[in-house]
C-alpha cells in the first residue's frame, strides 16, 4: 500500500504553476495522480504526445482550449479529459488559482516540466 502526504511529494514548477505528483513511474502503478495549481491569470500551450490526461477541478476557475478554437469552461466539479492527445490551451481566471486533480498514463518520471517559451506546444 502506498499512502502519501501532500508535504511529503515531489514539488515541481512547471512552468505556469505547481504540480504535486503524489505517484511516478517508479511506484509501478502505470499511472501518475498529480495536485496541480495553474497560476491566475496565466496562459499555457500544452500538449502531451506520450501521455493521456484527465483533470478534474476541485478550485478556481478557467478554461481549456483546443488547437480549433473549441472552448470548454473549467470549474469546481468540472473533468476534461485529453484521451486523443489533444494540443490545448489551459487558461486559469485572472482572478484566482485554479486547482487540479490530474491522471496521466503512463506514468510521469516526476521531473516533466514545460517549455513555456516555445512557439510550439510544450510537449511531453
Amino acid at each position: 500500500m502506498i499512502v502519501r502526504r501532500l508535504d511529503e511529494v515531489t514539488s515541481v514548477d512547471w512552468g505556469n504553476g505547481l504540480s504535486r505528483r503524489f505517484l511516478l513511474e517508479s511506484d509501478g502503478l502505470g499511472y501518475t495522480v498529480t495536485d496541480t495549481t495553474v497560476r491566475a491569470g496565466t496562459k499555457s500551450r500544452l500538449e502531451y504526445r506520450r501521455h493521456l490526461e484527465s483533470c478534474y477541478c476541485i478550485d478556481g476557475a478557467g478554461e481549456v482550449v483546443l488547437a480549433d478554437g473549441t472552448s470548454h469552461p473549467i470549474e469546481p466539479g468540472t473533468l476534461y479529459a485529453l484521451d486523443r492527445n489533444e494540443a490545448h490551451f489551459l487558461i486559469a481566471s485572472q482572478e484566482e488559482d485554479l486547482r487540479l486533480v490530474c491522471v496521466f498514463s503512463p506514468a510521469l518520471r516526476g521531473d516533466e516540466r514545460h517549455d513555456l517559451d516555445s512557439a510550439e506546444f510544450s510537449e511531453y
